[in-house]
């Protein structure tokens, strides 16, 4: 016999989803007997629903699981298979914020994302995660070590190496089609610190100060170093009076979706108060990775709602596209292109997406005469590290391959994605030989801005 949704009403709220706190500190949030029953009842609600059978593989796999039963109901699936559909979730929140009509305030209460967060954290207790996965998600501490110079070129010739890569699939299950991120040691601090400082702030508008703070992100200071240097350059054409956050930690994204919650929290001490006395000292802070952004904004602030600078810093932190086109709004975003960009296929992050700012990049891009930007909002399948791992790669390239098939149909002169973790994903799945632009890249390419930063 099936386990029986909460009596009441079936059809979905038409409210707004509204997110409860996330209560990690509670001991009762680790018990495992407690978890599994409300996995036994969200799992039996998705299960009479279906809704979001073509978001990622968490819920085909649930699915399968069910219509694979005896019963071909929840009841015939075993507990311990409960662990695939969470180990194939990577919490981008597409369920919660576009599917599920059960969310919050309805009163079936579904949060499957931080359900699934929820059983990640008590695997984690439980000591049952892999080292691999501790590793991947150590991005501080891979990053300053790739980036000494000779273990920079060390690492980056391995990763191209089909002989190596095929060795570390074997060592380390690490998938040796997957794209792995280079490194560089001459990250955008370096870079940076060797760039004139910019003068007074802009004018600010009602929803921005005109000076602008970056948080480099781990990805943006040691693998792609150059997006931040194209987002230096473009608000500093726009007049924004810009620096780097004089320090930084990893945002947390990846210790979180690992379930290390006590990681999140010691990367939330070292980041808080600094970036929140930035906001004091009348600076606005921009991150490049959509990811961080979100961590801020929505994560953090759930896991510390009380944190009064926690809340200071999600106020005062913008995606850099988000920014812009709250300068333009206002007429004070500068419009002097020098290049068109042509056809442009755009790819929007999910960790953008589920931030409701609507489509900021393209709005921005479009103001480039003779620039023809199509949106693409389908998942990459990336996620960090997921796409990585021998046991999921092939699964995120199909989740990939509806956005491989656009890119392929629209014959764009640029693909973008503002995850540039999300870029390289989609470069995989054309196998042509064109990479990624960034769209900050794109936005300084039609400016005519050159590079001052080498």
């Amino acid at each position: 016999m099936s386990t029986k949704a909460p009596e009441g009403r079936r059809e979905g709220s038409l409210e707004a989803p509204t997110r409860h706190p996330l209560d990690w500190t509670n001991p009762s949030f680790y018990d495992e007997e407690a978890l599994f029953k409300e996995l036994e009842r969200v799992y039996d609600i998705c299960h009479g629903c279906r809704r979001c059978f073509s978001l990622c593989n968490a819920f085909p796999t649930l699915f399968d699981l069910i219509d694979a039963s005896d019963s071909m109901e929840l009841d015939g699936v075993a507990k311990k298979d409960y662990w695939q559909v969470v180990d194939h979730c990577y919490l981008c929140d597409m369920c919660y914020m576009t599917k599920c009509p059960y969310v919050p305030p309805h009163e079936w209460n579904v949060d499957f994302p931080h359900l699934m967060l929820r059983a990640k954290a008590v695997k984690f207790k439980k000591g049952e995660t892999r080292v691999r996965d501790k590793f991947l998600t150590n991005t501080d501490a891979v990053g300053r070590l790739a980036g000494i110079p000779v273990v920079t070129q060390a690492v980056n010739a391995a990763n191209r190496s089909p002989t190596l890569r095929r060795a570390l699939e074997k060592v380390a299950g690490i998938h040796a089609d997957a794209v792995l991120p280079e490194y560089h040691s001459d990250t955008l601090r370096k870079r940076a610190g060797r760039r004139p400082q910019t003068g007074e702030a802009a004018e600010p508008t009602a929803a921005t100060r005109g000076r602008v703070a970056l948080f480099a992100t781990c990805y943006g200071n040691f693998n792609a170093p150059e997006i931040g240097e194209d987002l230096l350059a473009v608000f500093e054409h726009n007049g924004i009076a810009t620096r780097l956050a004089e320090k930084e930690r990893c945002c947390g994204m990846p210790k979180l979706e690992l379930g290390d919650l006590d990681a999140v929290a010691r990367a939330k001490e070292a980041n808080i108060p600094v970036l929140a006395r930035l906001v004091d000292e009348g600076w606005d802070i921009v991150a490049p990775v959509p990811s961080c952004v979100l961590m801020f904004k929505q994560e953090l602030p759930l896991m510390f709602p009380d944190d009064s600078d926690v809340a200071k810093v999600r106020d005062a932190i913008f995606d850099p596209f988000e920014y812009l086109a709250l300068r333009h709004r206002e007429g004070k975003l500068r419009t002097d292109f020098r290049n068109r960009l042509g056809k442009i296929a755009y790819h929007v992050p999910c960790h953008l997406r589920v931030q409701n700012l609507g489509l900021k990049t393209r709005e921005v891009l479009s103001l480039v005469p003779g620039s023809e930007i199509e949106a693409i909002e389908r998942c990459s399948g990336h996620d960090g590290s997921y796409a990585v791992k021998s046991e999921f790669h092939k699964v995120s390239m199909k989740i990939c391959r509806p956005v491989v098939s656009k890119v392929e149909a629209m014959s764009p002169d640029y693909y973008a994605s503002d995850c540039p973790m999300a870029g390289h994903q989609i470069a995989n799945g054309l196998k042509s030989g064109q990479g990624p632009t960034h769209p900050l890249t794109l936005l300084r390419q039609a400016y005519g801005i050159e590079r001052r930063i080498s």
